[in-house]
């Protein structure tokens, strides 16, 4: 199992202000030499190509060979996800960022050695043994503090669970997660709370303090959503959750509660908790899930229609008298859209706790 650990780095922080200058220099070289091959009509290089044109480079930028290589590797990595010609410029407004290959970092107690400089880190957590991978890398965050990101294989022996006990989740603004079980977890509006006191750091031009609530509100965000998808794997053995299009929403008069809510990163640490714990962990298309009765299965004149009746949380099915909460009823519907495994029945009138 591939895992990363994140430390802080305590020591050598301009050193590495410093080469990140030198890898932005390097990855806009390969961005020129990216829109030279468009202008000639050349063929497109790839990490390779770059790695030839980049070599004997590393003394004269003061970074290891293998920096310069991981990053021009990484630009064409890039380039090709993102199906682009060529990418940005990287200047003193990104954020930086020191990649390295991971057979070139060394452990040195509760220090790390790399490129004949050591490293001390706050030892929040024990890094487990395992073979450190490529992908490694030291990267910096908005208030100037420098991490560093280990990419580590880790031999772990988990015991897939049988799926006998399973929750469908289904995600919203009011309620940040309906389980089929009934229970709701409000929402936290954690950037709502720091609002005011953003807006009065703003308007005083107080940099330092805007980028520490912002720092305060992700941490917060983070924690949540951590201590959840933990209490949710170690309770069910398969977990359900709806393909709400987080991206789509942001982009309505709902951004704001959207991108406060973090659905997509709570379904990114859901999905692998998941696969840690040994739980079955399945996204389903959530379409009609609300408007489905979860108990007869019908798709009723009664039910809620549309954008117009999003404020209509109760409901009656006029097919089977059933009265029905909106969200515990599309939580329902999500669980019974789970794929299981073979050799088992899809499960079809709910859990045990029902």
């Amino acid at each position: 199992m591939i895992l990363v650990y994140r430390y802080r780095v305590k020591s050598l922080n301009g050193l590495l202000n410093k080469q990140s200058r030198a890898c932005n220099f390097v990855w806009n070289y390969c961005n020129d030499r990216q829109k030279d091959a468009l202008r000639f009509d050349r063929r497109w290089h790839t990490g390779f190509d770059l790695n030839k044109l980049t070599q004997g480079s590393s003394k004269e930028l003061c970074l290891h060979s293998g920096t310069v290589n991981a990053v021009c590797e990484q630009y064409a990595k890039s380039r090709s996800q993102k199906n682009r010609p060529y990418l940005r410029y990287r200047g003193t407004k990104n954020l930086g960022w020191v990649p390295l290959k991971g057979r070139e970092l060394k452990r040195e107690g509760d220090a790390f050695r790399f490129a004949d400089n050591t490293f001390r880190v706050f030892n929040s957590r024990p890094l487990p043994e395992g073979k450190i991978r490529d992908g490694t890398n030291f990267s910096q965050d908005a208030r100037g503090n420098w991490f560093l990101n280990i990419v580590i294989e880790v031999a772990v022996d988990v015991t897939v669970r049988q799926p006998i006990r399973g929750v469908g989740i289904d995600l919203g603004l009011t309620d940040f997660a309906t389980l089929s079980t009934g229970e709701k977890i409000k929402t936290q509006r954690i950037y709502r709370g720091t609002e005011k006191a953003l807006a009065i750091a703003q308007r005083a031009g107080k940099t330092r303090r805007v980028k520490a609530i912002h720092a305060k509100t992700r941490n917060r965000r983070h924690d949540l959503h951590h201590k959840l998808s933990e209490r949710i794997v170690r309770e069910f053995d398969y977990i359900a959750v709806g393909n709400v299009n987080a991206a789509g929403l942001a982009k309505t008069t709902m951004a704001k509660s959207v991108l406060d809510a973090g659905w997509s990163s709570f379904r990114k640490i859901l999905a692998y908790k998941a696969v840690k714990h040994g739980a079955w962990y399945e996204e389903v298309n959530e379409k009609f899930s609300s408007q489905v009765c979860s108990d007869c299965g019908a798709l009723p004149d009664s039910r809620p229609k549309g954008i117009a009746d999003l404020g209509i949380r109760n409901w009656k099915c006029s097919e089977c008298g059933c009265l029905h909460d909106r969200d515990v009823n599309a939580a329902k519907n999500i669980l019974k859209k789970f794929n299981p495994p073979v050799g088992h029945d899809r499960l079809v009138v709910g859990i045990p706790a029902f």
